[in-house]
Order: structure tokens, then sequence, then C-alpha cells
């Protein structure tokens, strides 16, 4: 969709993007309703679709919103329809999370953590996207996306008689998930559209120079190995966008992180070595641990490309992170060595919170080779950030060395191998979970720094 402005007696071309087929076909489903749902897998397109539903209520004028669960995640949306628009641009910024148009179009961007997001607003559209990942409860939990939904956003619609359009994956079956509700349950008044990764038909993104039969040969190869290299259940939920019951299973299973049920020798060769650090919220015997996990990532390796060579967990008080971390950089050397790694120590990477922006602070200040680990893999829920890594566990692309595996250590008075049961532990949608998971989340940061791709995962 396009449209034209006039200024100093030029005209300017407003395009609102071009959906492809299986959009187009969601369009025309979800036209009749005023409240829409949008389920789809991933890379289907729903932020695009949302965008040019959204943009073409502003070109008329309209007052709009957009919501979804993090500030990270709408302020993408914000950038790219404030380029989208900006022969009509106005005022606005980021930090007022509006955008002004000269038709008086307007659009307020609101995080759904605010308990009062969109009251004493009048809105024409309303998109909320991620919806599934907000917090789970009735109208009756305070901050809950139904909470939110029922007392603040629906009562915005009434006077235009206005719509919404909420897009989201799944994110398991939950019957306290406002997005599995609206979606299964008809009394919330809701017309759904529910596409998978596949109706995409424009993945994966064709070369200039690639002709349609080699492209649609390549096509069928992509979408084989969809289902060939993700976890059964994993491929329903994020691709097929299905409602999965993950109830008692255990996601990362030790028979993928094994080689024939063993696990495998430490390397005599790599390509580097390198760490992660997950850090403590809090210091004291009943807090949060601060957790390292060594990696050896060789691409030439005949087992797997990525090796769990080493970790450690433990209670630090803040004084005694001074002494930690060079103890971390010194193991770090020594595996570098035993491992005749090519590039040697490829650094550590630290979670940029809590007492780890300490720990980076000192590292920078001893010029020592740290990052901080991408906000945007920060930012993920610990279900998520599973999910994003859990295709590369499940093609055995990660093993467990001999040492890492037999290791054990004593941790809050429990003797055990602590990374092996966290990992093993691990249950997506348990929100009754109150084991400790340190150890987990540099696992699967370990795994989207060395394997992922630019997106982190």
């Amino acid at each position: 969709m396009s449209a034209r402005s006039e200024k100093n007696n030029t005209e300017s071309v407003i395009s609102l993007g071009k959906m492809h087929p299986g959009q187009i076909k969601a369009y025309w489903a979800l036209k009749p309703h005023r409240y829409k749902i949008l389920r789809c897998g991933r890379r289907f397109g729903k932020t695009e679709f949302a965008k040019i539903w959204i943009g073409q209520g502003l070109l008329q004028g309209w007052e709009c919103a957009w919501l979804a669960p993090q500030h990270k995640i709408w302020s993408e949306a914000y950038m790219e329809i404030k380029g989208m628009l900006r022969p009509l641009w106005e005022s606005g910024s980021m930090g007022s999370s509006v955008i002004r148009l000269k038709n008086r179009g307007r659009l307020d961007f609101w995080t759904l953590g605010n308990e009062i997001a969109g009251r004493s607003r009048r809105y024409r559209r309303v998109v909320i996207d991620e919806a599934a990942f907000t917090k789970n409860g009735d109208n009756k939990v305070d901050g809950s996306m139904m909470e939110i939904w029922e007392k603040a956003i629906k009562p915005t619609l009434f006077d235009y008689g206005g719509e919404v359009l909420i897009c989201s994956n799944s994110a398991g079956k939950n019957p306290d998930n406002f997005f599995y509700n609206i979606c299964t349950d008809p009394s919330y008044g809701f017309g759904e559209f529910h596409a998978t990764t596949m109706d995409n038909p424009l993945l994966p993104k064709p070369a200039s120079d690639e002709s349609l039969a080699v492209w649609s040969e390549r096509r069928e190869r992509f979408l084989a190995e969809l289902i060939r290299d993700n976890d059964p259940l994993v491929y329903q939920q994020e691709y097929l966008a299905e409602f999965v019951d993950w109830a008692g299973v255990a996601f990362f299973g030790r028979e993928k992180l094994l080689e024939n049920g063993q696990p495998v020798p430490s390397p005599t060769s790599c390509d580097g070595v390198f760490a992660v650090i997950d850090t403590a919220s809090k210091t004291g015997t009943d807090h949060d641990a601060t957790a390292v996990t060594f990696f050896a990532l060789d691409g030439l390796s005949r087992r797997a490309p990525l090796l769990i060579l080493d970790w450690d967990i433990a209670q630090i008080e803040g004084a005694l992170l001074e002494t930690w971390l060079p103890m971390v950089f010194d193991r770090l050397e020594e595996l570098s060595r035993l491992c005749g790694a090519r590039n040697g120590s490829l650094g550590v990477w630290i979670e940029d919170k809590n007492s780890g922006t300490i720990l980076l602070q000192q590292a920078i200040r001893r010029q020592w080779r740290a990052t901080a680990i991408d906000s945007k893999l920060t930012a993920m829920g610990k279900d998520e950030r599973a999910l994003s890594v859990s295709g590369y566990v499940y093609r055995g692309s990660i093993k467990y060395t001999d040492y890492s595996f037999d290791k054990t250590t004593l941790h809050k008075r429990k003797s055990r191998n602590h990374l092996v049961d966290q990992i093993e532990s691990f249950r997506i949608g348990d929100k009754d979970n109150k084991r400790e998971d340190d150890l987990l989340d540099t696992f699967c940061y370990g795994i989207a720094i060395a394997l992922g791709n630019n997106e982190g995962f």
C-alpha cells in the first residue's frame, strides 16, 4: 500500500510495504473481525504484517497504539515505522514513546509491564506484539496480561469501535496464559488466523542469480532440515505455532549431549576456547550463584563443533570478585594450552548486569579480553532462550567432555555435577521452578555465542 504527501510542491510516496501471499490470506481472513489474532510460526512475518496494518490507520489520521512485553521489542518497530512514514512526520521521540504525524495520526508505544497501558486514551487500532510472552494470570492477578487487556486496553477501543490485532507465536499449552486463552476460548470474541513458517512462500530468500527451479529445490531441503534438526515438540511449537504441552518433558536430553552414551575426550586441538559467566543478582548464602562454563570451539571437529570443557559455580561476596575473575582467565589460558587452541583464548563473555557489570569493568581496567553478552540474548526469557538454541543440542552440535561430565563440586551443601543437574532438570513453562539455573544460563549463552547466527540464535 502507498500514499502521497505534498511538501514544497513536490510529492512524496509512502510505501507501507508489500505482503506475501500468506500474509494477504491472513489479512482478508481477519478483516471482518474487530478482535483479531495472528498466531504464526517463526519468520512468517507477523511484525511486518502488523506494521502495514497499523500504517493503514495512521495514513487515515487515526490514533493508534503499539504494545509489546519489553521496550527492546517495540523500539525496533518504532524506528521502522518512523522511517516508513517520514514524509508525514511531525514530532515525537522514542523517549516520549509516541509518533505524531501531520495528518493528525498518532501512534503511542506502551510496554506491557505497565499496568495502566493505554488508560485515558482512545484508539481506532491497537497492535499487541508477542502476546504469549506476557505475565500469566486471570484478570484478578495484578499486572497480568489478561488484567491489562480487560481493564486498560480494551476500554480504549470503545469510543470509535476500534480494532485490535494480537500477534504472537504460541508458548505452550498453559491455561494461565493470555494468548492461549484468547485463541482457544471463543467467549473472548477473537477471530484467529493460524499460519506456519511454511506459509511464508518467500523463505528461504532467493539469491539474486538463482533460478526458480534451483530455489524451489533448495526450499524443499530447507523445510526438510527444519524437521530433521529440531526436537519434534520444538518444531511443533516454534514453526507450526501449535500449543504444545511441555508438562514433565525433559527439554535437554542427556543422550544428545553424549556420544554413544559416553562423554567425549577433551580435544587435543581446536580453533579456540572461551568462557561464559552468569553473575549473581545478590550475594549471600540464600541467593543466586555466580557460574562459569568453559567451551572449546572447533569447526574441523569430527565429533561436534562445540565442547564443554569445564565449569564452576560459587557464591561470591562482592569483595571476592576481585580475586575470582583472575582465576577464570588463568583457567582459560590453561585450557587453551591443553586443548591446542590454534587461536588461543577467545575471551570471556559476561552478563552486563548485577555483579557482572563489576566484572566487565574490572576486566577492561586490566585490559583483559571480556565482552558483554548481547542484550538481545539477556533480554529473552529463560524458556525463549532455551528454545532458541535447542536445535543445536538436538542435532548433536554440542557435547560434554569427560572432565566436565565427571566433575562434582560442593555447592550449598550439595555435592553433585551441578552443570548436568541444571541442564537435565530444566522444564519449559515450569512456573513453580525454584531450582538454580545459573549454569544453565551459561550453557544457553555459550551455544548462542558460538553457533548462533547474527541474530544471536
